[in-house]
């Protein structure tokens, strides 16, 4: 943090004076002109807050395109059918057992060994090839999903959580005061969408400490650096490739039971979250866990602020803000030159 703000004085100042702004108008009572300006705090608070979470679910199936795409260059544009099986997965178990839990190991397992057949028998066959990687996985993703709408059809599901998961949480965020009493009134939010940030939060941080703390880390990154030179020292880096390849694919097929909980899980979301994921990544810069954490708080908060406050351009500000990001850091907001 001190290298940065000493390296980038005026964007560390602009950053401040942007991060204090928002404090104030989270924890502050709003006076009459900003609500006559852009609405009530409760309006404002939700669309936060509906980022926030948002931005957790898109890390989650970010996170596994970048440790695919990002530290093994490897060009698999069937991600998002994996995270759309995984709710399907999800949503079957659920059903079947009634149990909501249960839901995530067996999807992201199953989801999981399928990345690994992907990587055994597609990409290993394909290494360096981005074009012939890029078709086949087109041709992958729309095999999947024909098969998934032959066998769940074209409804729409949603994955119920348990009963203590269940309805909103009054929170101590202040919307107002009471016109009656004066006293303050706070924000309810769903609980279950708490959770499912606190997990994303925590699997984030797993997933740093496990690339940047420990051998098998190690291995990777030396692996995405100088593969024959790592490959010369003994080391079976066609296993830990499959591993984090299984690892990713896996997270994804988590994701979807995340998104089928407080979503929906329907055909279209593989091609919905593939984009999402593209535009996390490029945001966030490739290989990057802390790039992609930062890229889906900004991706999905820029979705939610936009479908609130000008909801005919939001899928524009999208894209805005990855234009502006490739304009003055083609690399990405925390990628490697």
């Amino acid at each position: 943090m001190r290298r940065f703000i000493e390296r980038h004085p005026v964007w560390s100042a602009i950053t401040f004076v942007v991060v204090a702004v928002l404090l104030w108008m989270i924890f502050a009572v709003w006076p009459e002109w900003l609500k006559d300006a852009i609405g009530r705090k409760k309006i404002f608070l939700n669309a936060l807050f509906n980022g926030v979470t948002l931005g957790g679910l898109y890390f989650l199936v970010a996170s596994g395109f970048t440790l695919i795409f990002g530290l093994m260059r490897n060009v698999n544009l069937a991600h998002g059918s994996l995270y759309l099986l995984g709710g399907y997965i999800g949503y079957s178990v659920s059903n079947a057992t009634g149990s909501w839990l249960l839901a995530f190991p067996v999807a992201f397992i199953t989801v999981g060994a399928i990345g690994i057949l992907l990587q055994f028998f597609v990409f290993r066959r394909m290494e360096g090839e981005d074009l012939r990687q890029t078709l086949v996985t087109i041709g992958i993703s729309i095999v999947m999903a024909d098969l998934m709408l032959w066998y769940w059809g074209g409804d729409f599901y949603n994955i119920t959580p348990p009963g203590w998961l269940s309805g909103p949480i009054e929170t101590f965020f202040v919307t107002g005061l009471s016109r009656s009493t004066g006293d303050p009134i706070f924000l309810k939010y769903p609980v279950v969408r708490l959770v499912i940030l606190a997990a994303a939060i925590v699997i984030g941080v797993a997933m740093w400490l496990l690339l940047n703390r420990t051998q098998i880390g190690m291995l990777i990154r030396a692996g995405v650096d100088d593969r024959d030179m790592l490959s010369a020292t003994g080391a079976r880096i066609q296993w830990v490739f499959v591993g984090v390849f299984a690892f990713g694919a896996g997270l994804a097929g988590l994701a979807g039971v995340v998104g089928g909980t407080f979503q929906t899980v329907a055909p279209g979301e593989d091609i919905r979250f593939l984009l999402a994921s593209l535009v996390v990544v490029i945001v966030g810069g490739m290989g990057s866990i802390t790039g992609a954490a930062i890229g889906a708080i900004i991706i999905g908060c820029a979705e939610q602020f936009g479908s609130v406050y000008f909801p005919t351009y939001a899928v524009v500000l999208t894209f805005l803000i990855m234009v502006v990001v490739l304009a003055f850091r083609p690399q990405g907001l925390m990628g490697r030159a």
